[in-house]
């Protein structure tokens, strides 16, 4: 009996099973099946709703939004299901394309490799942590977009980077194009902050930062590791474990004790 499971264990490394190669490379983890739908069925809900609210409205994009039962207001932040509900909301065109554009360029990648669940996690805590975040800092606002989704999915291909790098091909280059693209964004987002340039609407910067961290953050906890390092991936979980837990407990809690901010009209900021 010893003889023969030795026997088998060795032959589980011999060149006998050189036939199915074990998967080194990072690239050789993208699949479509199961397909990549999450990134697409949200794309699909954005745009229906866009055409419902605001094609042949007679009001402008946003006026048409303002009275939305799914549109994320400070005054009716008891209503809980708008911290998340809003961001299947955009008001225009442009603010439309650009999300679903760079949700769909960025998400389906994470998906082919780390699943529908994992990608769907993020992408609805960063939408989430968007809208605590803004009631936080800046209460008397009206929010719209997905951009903290989609930021959640763009600091999670950082998150991917770190903890896959080893096994990645141009880990490098992916890391400098994602930066790239974040903070040009971001630096759109804080010049339209002071400015409202952009469709006449400032822009959320502070919603960007706080979905990128809870991207960044639940990243290194939910993505698959390829190739573990125990000790050092270990502590980069609990650590950043930690910090989502504690930043989403504080945001709770303050929206807790603070049911109504204030009782007039919010302003409106895209994002």
């Amino acid at each position: 009996m010893f003889i023969m499971s030795t026997s088998i264990t060795i032959d589980a490394y011999s060149p006998v099973d050189a036939h199915q190669p074990r998967k080194q490379h990072y690239a050789d983890h993208y699949r479509c099946w199961p397909a990549p739908l999450f990134c697409v069925v949200t794309t699909v809900i954005q745009i229906c709703l866009f055409a419902y609210y605001c094609i042949d409205s007679s009001d402008s994009d946003l006026d048409s939004l303002v009275e939305s039962p799914l549109i994320y207001r400070g005054d009716k932040r008891l209503q809980v299901w708008r911290f998340i509900t809003y961001g299947a909301l955009h008001a225009g065109w442009p603010h439309l394309v650009f999300n679903v554009l760079v949700q769909l360029l960025v998400g389906l990648p994470l998906e082919m490799v780390h699943g529908s669940a994992r990608v769907a996690c993020l992408y609805l805590a960063g939408v989430v942590a968007g809208s605590l975040g803004t009631s936080v800092f800046d209460a008397e606002v009206y929010l719209v977009g997905a951009s903290g989704g989609v930021y959640a999915l763009l600091a999670a291909h950082l998150a991917n980077v770190l903890v896959n790098y080893s096994s990645m091909q141009f880990g490098v280059m992916r890391l400098i194009g994602i930066s790239f693209v974040a903070a040009a964004d971001m630096g759109f987002a804080v010049y339209d902050y002071y400015t409202g340039s952009r469709s006449g609407l400032p822009v959320s910067y502070i919603a960007h930062m706080t979905g990128a961290l809870a991207g960044l953050s639940l990243g290194l906890v939910v993505l698959k590791r390829f190739q573990e390092k125990p000790n050092k991936d270990h502590l980069l979980w609990w650590v950043s474990l930690g910090t989502f837990t504690a930043c989403a407990v504080f945001a709770v809690t303050f929206n807790l004790l603070h049911p109504f901010p204030y009782q007039g009209i919010g302003e409106a900021w895209l994002l």
